[in-house]
């Protein structure tokens, strides 16, 4: 059986109204067409569907039980077409994301502020994950995408878009303030215990290829669960650890740490933004990119 919906709407508000004049007038119809079409939808089911009296309709047996099922998928289309009316206009809505420490720290969160300004009915969830668990998540569909640090390993159908760069700096405690001031070799510092984030991290990565690049080990002797927690352990003369320097500047500014100047030169990082191209996004999440993606052309201005 294959019934146009428009007939169905049609019945649902005869049904409701018990009224073909006031069924026409909501439904902007005739009055004849309404008419009409209750006797297409009877001639299909093989019975009748209301019965007109003096005191207006009434529903037959089989007429209430097709309303009952009428009813329940119109209010669901009904509220699905406001929901998606909500979600297009970001009235309401709600956007995943994954993303490393660096990245939530440095660019997410001071974008989601200014987002949550603008769309306050939008809902964020945030995935605070490892670099590969937020492009994993992304894989998955688990987020809609991810905002983390270089490098990375992407791979299709994901793909990657650079937001900003930002620089990391040699950091030591008091007792390495006699360094201030002066450039360093990597290998006359190799012997001084190295503070960094665990083997599994991209961050590890990265300097693992940075030392081998001059012929290192890559040792740590102390090994740190989050970005967050390398700064105290510096500042508590525990060791020297690379640090992003928008992260170290105030305990710089206070005397608390020092910059160790390096002759070999760390190269620059990146925070990209990471997409499933087999997974369309929302109106809010494309709005929130457009946000993060305005940070690299601001970016490039500078």
């Amino acid at each position: 059986m294959n019934i146009n919906y428009e007939y169905y709407r049609i019945f649902y508000y005869v049904a409701e109204y018990k009224n073909l004049t006031q069924a026409a007038k909501v439904l902007h119809n005739s009055q004849p067409n309404i008419s009409r079409t209750i006797k297409i939808l009877e001639n299909e089911f093989g019975c009748s569907l209301i019965i007109r009296s003096n005191r207006g309709i009434s529903l037959t047996p089989e007429g209430k039980k097709l309303y009952a099922h009428v009813r329940e998928a119109v209010n669901q289309i009904q509220f699905a077409e406001e929901e998606l009316a909500d979600s297009a206009s970001l009235k309401a809505g709600c956007v995943t994301i994954g993303a490393s420490e660096t990245a939530l720290r440095m660019l997410v969160l001071p974008v989601l502020q200014s987002f949550k300004r603008h769309y306050p009915e939008i809902r964020i969830r945030i995935l605070n994950h490892l670099t590969n668990q937020a492009v994993e998540s992304v894989k998955n569909k688990d987020a809609d995408f991810a905002v983390v640090t270089t490098p990375q390993n992407i791979e299709k159908p994901l793909i990657s878009y650079p937001l900003i760069h930002f620089q990391d700096v040699l950091l030591g405690g008091p007792s390495y303030f006699k360094f201030h001031g002066k450039k360093q070799k990597l290998k006359e510092l190799i012997s001084y215990p190295l503070i960094c984030l665990g083997e599994d991290t991209i961050t590890y990565e990265f300097y693992e290829k940075f030392y081998h690049r001059y012929g290192l080990m890559f040792k740590p002797e102390l090994q740190a669960a989050t970005t967050d927690q390398i700064l105290p352990i510096i500042k508590n003369d525990l060791g020297i650890g690379y640090v992003p320097e928008i992260f170290a500047a105030d305990a710089l500014e206070k005397g608390e740490v020092c910059c160790i100047s390096l002759t070999e030169e760390i190269p620059q990082r990146q925070i990209c933004f990471v997409e499933n191209q087999r997974h369309p996004l929302s109106v809010a999440a494309r709005e929130l990119k457009a946000l993060l993606m305005s940070q690299h052309s601001a970016a490039d201005k500078i």
